[in-house]
């Protein structure tokens, strides 16, 4: 289970970099604000669904217990958004060094298993190009 883990990892962190260097990637204009990634920083959105056959307070209490708000975000990451979707759970996206990635994924395991299924995303910052097409249309 851990090799197979392991494996996924290394999939999105490859398709982390290809992302990032692909002419594609490097033709969309860059984000007008303090957004922007360098390339060895990337961006990953991670899904924290509840575990809604328990109730909320005994979902914080295990969090606690596990060391969760204590653990995450690990030193050196830093949280881009936090909110709440409702039905689903947390959606937490990180901007961090792409080092730092194995150590975020560790904290989740340590820390969130049992009270979240989590899910993990490759992100970067579409938001100024969006505006922009759109601004354009008027």
């Amino acid at each position: 289970m851990t090799r197979g883990r392991n494996r996924s990892w290394t999939a999105i962190a490859a398709l982390a970099t290809a992302l990032a260097l692909s002419p594609a990637a490097q033709a969309q204009s860059a984000p007008a604000d303090n957004a922007t990634t360098s390339d060895s920083t990337i961006m990953v959105t991670i899904f924290l669904k509840h575990d809604q056959s328990r109730p909320l307070g005994e979902l914080n209490a295990q969090l606690e217990r596990q060391g969760f708000y204590k653990a995450f975000p690990p030193e050196g990451v830093e949280v881009v958004s936090w909110y709440v979707m409702m039905g689903i759970g947390q959606v937490v996206t990180l901007r961090l060094p792409a080092s730092k990635l194995r150590e975020v994924n560790r904290v989740i395991e340590n820390s969130a298993w049992g009270a979240y299924h989590t899910e993990f995303y490759p992100t970067y910052d579409y938001k100024a190009v969006g505006v922009g097409k759109h601004e354009a249309t008027k």
